[in-house]
Parts: structure tokens; sequence; C-alpha cells
């Protein structure tokens, strides 16, 4: 019934232009001559106070009026009256609403208020509505042929499908098409999104075959946990490129612990994005560059690439930008090379790259491209072209794009490091392979093709659900905040995390002298002595941790120095206690933890931990819940992951069962999902075993939030 709907507003069969003006230079005049020069397939219904002809079209002076069904209405009058002409559109029967207007909660609290009160109408109305304060929207099907946006060029066909938050942009992008050599299927200005928003598109699109893949110019997603389900499902059938603004704006919790210090609202935007399968540009040009290979080439087999060239130096330099991408050089074989050595000079090169140097006549391009295409060793092809004894440019893409024709199967690409005149001849042929100016250009869209390949091919990740003890954790946390705690002491941290079966130290907890002593001798030595306080988080700061105790005459010297010097500090009032741990003997150190982003909800960090985790960084990040596939990807894609693995003869880290924590860590903060930040740091690699221990903890929740969730079911299975 929704896409019955969306039908509506972007496959329509009539429109009605409320606010359309004989006026030129107004947007209700551009909209009529955009819908008049693009054809527009089904009937055009202009309406007008003052009636009259608008545009050659016969005007009526309100809807109520129109003779017919109208579909879409595009809506351009003062904002005061938009409210109005809503109600007028629910009794005219009509279902898709595009709101070119301005003046809702882009201008503040007023404007706020009004756009609450004309979704409320939408929505009670059973309508679907684009905008307000957008640019429009556009069809270029031949069977539609609608344009019913303001931007002064008429649209290119395509096969993509564009969604932009900024109407002046999207504006802009549809003014240079031509020049840009690519096309779009439709376009979607969605504006201030009250109702139809990035998330609805990508549905509408899923099974739309006339959109072949999916542009997005975001600011901000309104419904991370819904765009993730939605594009993690797409991304398997079609590419989706992303264009996320914003990448400097502070975003995650403020953060005491380290992973909320090294979060932030781009780091979050960057993990659902690459969890979802979506493709993140950080620029127009790469956006549009890259969308020019999806356009033009099929998904490759492999990341194998051939080059051809006609310079050794460009040749060379693309050689550099494959392996620096993690693709490979194609292997020719032996009998590729044979073929090519019949027919090009002997001072051409015939190992990857090709180069068939500059006096390459367009007779070797022909014959060079189509033995390649035949090597079962190539999956993609770059063919590099520079301007030498007389060959002509567009004869030689002309060429490419002949044999391109006859072999569809194999990405192909050119460079063609010439004048730009020929870019601006490429723009108005038809072609089926994409042209870029510099082989760095080219060797991304590569990329790009073997990202989405890797992505199709890689299986959907489950989230398990481990057997934990959670009306124990539930305890805990009640316990904290019924004293009006939202910091957890390290000891509470660590039972917890221990409730959910992660591998914490073996320990104990003491409040005197006599009871460390017990603990210790019960663990045996060497311990590790850390003090728990209800007022000081960060224990190494105020000298609260004690490691490598040998004895129990040292463990009692060390004890009775930390009183001291917390009574020196004022800090003894808060003393809990402390916690004698097991020493666990390890010179690999990780960090795990939680942040909270006030839009994307818990993300998850794992990296290289310890005192530098804040200078190394070398940290990555996912949003929970977390899959088995995202926490093995987390663990593979750090720096550090070269010492888990074994280095210098060390013991390679139980990689299942790093990644069991961190899955562990996801559902606890999926059960409790008021917890702020969670940090287990560090998560100490046993040299013995190499299993991943937590040897300290500390977990702070929003107080309030946990107040409420936690307050009639303390250790019951509705907590959280």
């Amino acid at each position: 019934m929704q896409n019955e709907i969306l039908d509506k507003i972007m496959k329509p069969k009539s429109i009605a232009v409320i606010g359309a003006s004989t006026k030129p230079k107004t947007i209700g005049s551009e909209i009529m001559q955009r819908l008049r020069d693009y054809k527009f397939n089904g009937k055009i219904y202009p309406v007008n106070p003052k009636g009259g002809i608008i545009e050659g079209f016969q005007a009526y002076t309100n809807i109520g009026e129109v003779p017919g069904e109208v579909d879409l209405a595009v809506i351009v009058v003062n904002a005061k009256f938009v409210l109005d002409t809503i109600d007028q559109c629910h009794a005219k029967g009509i279902k898709g609403i595009c709101i070119i207007t301005a003046g809702f909660k882009e201008t503040g609290k007023e404007g706020a208020e009004m756009e609450k009160k004309l979704l409320e109408k939408v929505r009670e109305y059973g309508m679907r509505c684009v905008g307000p304060n957008c640019l429009g929207v556009l069809n270029t099907n031949p069977e539609v042929k609608m344009d019913a946006t303001f931007a002064e060029s008429l649209p290119v066909r395509g096969d993509i499908g564009f969604v932009s938050q900024s109407g002046a942009l999207g504006g802009g992008i549809l003014n240079i098409l031509k020049d840009l050599n690519i096309g779009f299927a439709q376009f979607v200005s969605i504006g201030n999104q009250a109702d139809i928003n990035a998330e609805t598109m990508l549905e509408y699109w899923e099974n739309d075959d006339d959109v072949k893949q999916i542009l997005l110019y975001m600011e901000s997603i309104q419904n991370p946990a819904n765009f993730r389900k939605l594009a993690s499902r797409i991304t398997k059938k079609k590419p989706i490129l992303a264009l996320k603004s914003g990448r400097s704006a502070a975003g995650a919790s403020a953060a005491s612990s380290h992973t909320g210090s090294l979060a932030g609202a781009d780091k979050a935007a960057a993990a659902l994005l690459k969890q979802s399968g979506v493709i993140r540009e950080f620029s127009l040009k790469n956006l549009f560059a890259n969308a020019k290979a999806f356009s033009n080439c099929p998904i490759p087999q492999g990341n194998r690439v051939a080059i051809i060239t006609n310079s050794g130096g460009p040749g060379i330099m693309a050689t550099d930008a494959i392996c620096e991408s993690g693709m490979q050089m194609a292997k020719i074989t032996d009998e590729t090379k044979e073929k090519l050595r019949s027919f090009l000079p002997s001072a051409a090169s015939v190992k990857n790259p090709i180069d068939m140097i500059a006096s390459a006549p367009i007779e070797h391009y022909i014959q060079t491209l189509e033995t390649v295409i035949a090597d079962d060793n190539v999956d993609m092809i770059m063919v590099i072209y520079l301007p030498f004894l007389g060959l002509k440019d567009i004869d030689v893409a002309q060429a490419l794009i002949d044999i391109k024709a006859k072999n569809p199967q194999k990405p192909i690409v050119g460079v063609f490091m010439t004048t730009s005149d020929f870019f601006g001849k490429i723009a108005n042929m038809e072609v089926n392979m994409p042209f870029y100016m510099y082989a760095e250009e080219a060797a991304e869209a590569l990329l790009r093709l073997d990202q989405q390949r890797q992505w199709m091919e890689k299986p959907v990740g489950k989230a398990p659900c481990y057997d934990v003890d959670r009306a124990k954790a539930a305890s805990i946390i009640k316990q904290s905040i019924d004293e009006g705690r939202a910091q957890l002491t390290t000891r509470e941290s660590i039972d917890v995390l221990d409730a959910y079966g992660i591998r914490v130290c073996k320990s104990g907890f003491a409040t005197n002298i006599d009871e460390v002593v017990t603990v210790g001798n019960s663990i045996g030595y060497p311990v590790v002595m850390k003090m728990t306080s209800k007022t000081t988080s960060h224990k190494t700061d105020v000298g609260g941790v004690r490691v490598n105790i040998q004895s129990e005459e040292q463990l009692r010297a060390e004890y009775n120095d930390l009183i001291e010097k917390l009574k020196e500090k004022g800090l003894l009032e808060g003393l809990e206690g402390v916690i004698i741990q097991e020493m666990v003997k390890g010179n690999r150190e990780m960090v795990c933890g939680i942040a909270t982003d006030p839009q994307y909800g818990p993300m998850m960090m794992f990296g290289l931990g310890g005192v530098f985790v804040e200078v190394m960084k070398d940290v990555t990040f996912r949003i929970a819940p977390l899959t088995d596939v995202d926490a093995e990807e987390m663990i593979k894609s750090v720096k550090a992951y070269k010492l888990l693995e074994g280095a210098r003869g060390t013991k390679p880290a139980q990689m299942e069962q790093i990644q069991e924590t961190l899955l562990r860590l996801s559902q606890l903060v999926t059960d409790f999902k008021f917890i702020d930040e969670l940090d287990i740091n560090p998560l100490l690699i046993s040299e013995k075993t190499g299993e991943g221990i937590a040897v300290d903890g500390r977990i702070k929740v929003r107080l309030e939030e946990a107040k409420q969730k936690l307050a009639d079911c303390c250790s019951c299975s509705c907590c959280g």
C-alpha cells in the first residue's frame, strides 16, 4: 500500500501544481516550465486563484475545480497557506504530496510547530509527503518523463536513484549532469524530511529495476537502526554510495572513558555505513566519479587488474595506485603474453602493466584489449591513453567503446590524459565505460567495484545469544543506582562482566589488611592489588594499582602504603576496598568498550590498549548490536592484529575467544541500553594461554534512565 502511494509521487499519471504562476523566475513558473519542456506523459493541472492559461495549460482557481483525478500535488504556496492546502488536497482525494515551500522547522520554533501539524494531517489523511523545503522530484523513465523540480537544466536519463537532503545542492547537481557524463533514473529532494526520508526511498527503490544504484547526500540519519536494516539488505542487490556531511561535528558522550573520548558522531556514521554495506564517499567529485563506474561496469569476479598503456610512467603510477588500494595486479598468462608478442613491437612490455609504447597505433589498442579480455587471470582492465604521433583521443575512445559492447562481462575503465575538450565530446556520446583524466581516479573506481563484490559475497552475520546471568548483572547495577552512583566501582564493573561470561582475572575483594592477606594467599602469588572507589574512577592517577606483588610481606607493605597515600590526598573516604587479582603475564594489551552516541546509540570499540590508547588511536568502531562478522572484522581491521597473530614468537591470541568477548559485550549493552560507557582496559592477552582477559573494567550508566528501567525488575528477565 505504501509503495502504491509513493508511485503517485514518483510515477504519477497526473500532477497539480498548486501555486503555479505566470510570473517569470518564480518557483511556480519554473516547475510548470520543467514539466512542459520535459514532456511529462500525464496530465498537468496548474492551480492559481486568478485562473487563466499558464504555460499553455488551463489553470484552475482551486484544487477542487480540477476535473480529473490527481495523483501528485506539487505545493508552492506561501507557508501560511500550506496546512489549508493539505486539507483541500485531502478533499480532492490526493495521496501524493510534494511541498516545495520553505518556512517550516528550518526557521525555528514556530515553523517546527507548523511542520508538526503538517505531518499530523499527512498521516491522518493517509498521504505521503516529500519536503517541505525541497527542490522537488523527477523520474526520467520514458513512460513517466516527469521533472517536477525548479533546477535550471532538464535531467539526463540514467540508472541512478538519488536522494538529496539539500535542495540547493541537488539543483546544482541536476544542472551539471551532462558534464558529469551520468544520468538519473529518479531524483528526490527530501528537504526537511517531515515524512519521506532516505530510508523511505531506499525501500522504494529496492526492487525497482529502473534504479541500478542509489546515491545519497545526507546531513543526518533519522533512524540509524532502520537505516542499517534496510541498507544491509539492499546493498546485497545493488550498490549504495553515500556522501555523509558533517564529519567534524562532535557527538559521542562527553566521556570520561577511553572509548567515549575516542568516539564521535562521524565515527558512528562511518561504522553504521560500513556495517550496512554502504560505500562512503567524501566529496561530490568522488561520488559521481565512482557512480560512473557502477553505471557502466559489471561487478567483477575478483580483484585482479590488468593495465594497458602507451606510456611507461602513467602505467607505473597506475600500478602503484592499484597495489596501494589492496587490489592485485593480474598475472598475465604465458599464452596471452605470446599472443601480445605476435603483434606488439619488440620494445613493448607484455608483463603487467602492458606497455605498448608511444608509437602504438589504434590497431594495437584494439588487439591488446581484445587479447587481455580473454585472459581468465584478469578480472578488471584499465586502459591508459596519452596523445602521441597524431593518434586522436576520440578515435581510441570509440574503439574501446566498440570492444566493450562486444565484451560486456568485465569492467573496463579508460584513463585519457588529454585535453579537457575530450571529456566534452564524450559527454555527447553514447558510452558504455567510464573515462577518467587520471589513473588514481580510475583505480579508486575499480576499488569501489571490488568493494561491492566483496560485500555481496560476504556472509550475512548473526548476533549470537549467550547464556548469561542477566539477573545478577541487573542486581549489581541496581545497587549502584540505589546509592545514586552512575559510575559503578571497579569491583561492580568486573562482577557485571563476569556475569556476562567475559573472562576476568581470578580475584577477591578485601576491606582490611587481614582480608587482603587471606585473599592474596588463596589466589597465589604474584598478584595485583587495585583500589575500588565510589569517588575515584581512574585508579592509576592516584597510585591505586600495584602490580607484580610477589609475597605476603610485599602485599602487606603495598596495602599500607596505598592507605597512607589516599589519606594524604584526601581520597580515603570514597574507598570501598581493594581487589586482589591473579597476575596475568602478557605484553599485549588491547582495549574494548562501549560509548553511546546521542543519535546512533551504543558504539563498540576494539583496538590497541594500555596507557597509550588515546595516543596511538589504533582502534575501530562498530554500532551495536554486533554480528559475528562485525566482531571478526573489528579484530582484523586494527594494526595491532599482527601482534595478536603471534609476532616475534609470541603465542597467538585466541581469536575466537576475543571475538566472543566483543559479542558478549554487545549482548550486555543490548540488554541494558542505559549503559552509557564501558571500558575494558587492558584486555590483556595471556602469554600462557592466548586468552583475552579483562584485568580492569569500568561501567557508567545514565542514572535516571537506569532507575526507570530497573525500578520494578531488578532481577527479572525484563530488565534493560
